[in-house]
């Protein structure tokens, strides 16, 4: 942000030491200078109460486990900053902080969160605007599992679950306003945070979508009225491919593809996207992953 404060021109003569004028030039660049760092310090402030990603953000992956406080909260019938339909069937759901949220890069993977009476599988779901990076909200009903409600906030460790099991494969969810000229999609039921996300139309080969902070897809100047094939990638590298996905907004549409396999192969960094091919058919169970760098996995920077 550029501040209306700068240093004025001299305005003293050729061989004037400066004299008064001098003063008053110095004093109104420091005024200036000062304006400009007010400036820039109030700008970082309004991105991080804005919710801006962190430049060295990244969900929950591999086998990292994280070590924080747990609160919890009530969504309602809301699906929160994921723009879910609406909350999972169980309720059970989590919240995270800005960095592990990422810009919604972690909605719709899932946590084991440990606290002191028990474990609870939660699903990423919201952002939490007062959570720091040691600090996850859960819901009401996860929270009950793993501590005394009365505790309020309670000591936790989590960590993600790698290919959790899943009933059926990919949705699809067409945001509401797209249309054969703006592309916007939603993916749900992919259980692993997604690295990419491509579409075709019946004309044309695949192209790249846009991760938007609300956890929708986007394609500017669209790829036609469809049907679609989209191309998934989670960040372990697993792929699948949904076909004849049609462009019906606000409805979920269910495919068979699914990301799930055996289990990730080992490697300290995301394995090369595969050669597309037919949807998976192995049943979904869930996997240890190797321990690998988190921000290599989300495909974020290194801080």
């Amino acid at each position: 942000m550029t501040a209306p404060g700068t240093a004025p021109d001299n305005d003293t003569p050729a061989g004037d030491t400066g004299g008064p004028r001098f003063s008053r030039r110095v004093r109104h660049w420091l005024a200036g200078a000062g304006v400009t760092a007010l400036a820039a310090v109030l700008g970082i402030t309004l991105a991080v109460r804005g919710g801006a990603t962190p430049a060295c953000a990244a969900p929950p992956t591999g086998n990292a486990v994280h070590k924080g406080k747990a609160s919890f909260y009530d969504a309602g019938r809301s699906g929160g900053n994921c723009s879910f339909p609406g909350p999972p069937a169980d309720r059970l759901y989590v919240a995270l902080g800005a960095a592990q949220y990422s810009g919604s890069a972690a909605c719709g993977s899932y946590l084991e969160v440990s606290g002191p009476k028990g474990t609870v599988r939660v699903m990423v779901m919201d952002q939490c605007g007062g959570c720091g990076p040691s600090k996850i909200d859960l819901s009401t009903e996860a929270f009950t599992r793993i501590a005394d409600r009365s505790q309020g906030i309670a000591p936790v460790t989590y960590r993600a679950v790698v290919n959790p099991p899943l009933d059926g494969g990919l949705t699809f969810r067409m945001k509401g306003g797209a249309s054969r000229y703006w592309f916007a999609v939603q993916v749900g039921n992919h259980g692993n945070p997604l690295r990419s996300v491509e579409a075709k139309g019946s004309g044309g080969g695949f192209r790249k979508a846009v991760r938007q902070s609300d956890n929708h897809w986007t394609i500017e100047g669209g790829i036609g009225p469809g049907p679609y094939n989209i191309r998934v990638t989670d960040v372990y590298g697993r792929q699948a491919t949904a076909t004849t996905i049609r462009m019906v907004t606000r409805q979920v549409q269910r495919s068979t593809a699914t990301l799930a396999s055996a289990s990730p192969t080992p490697s300290n960094s995301p394995t090369p996207p595969p050669t597309p091919s037919a949807a998976p058919s192995a049943t979904p169970t869930e996997s240890v992953a190797p321990t690998a760098t988190v921000e290599a996995l989300a495909g974020a920077p290194r801080c």
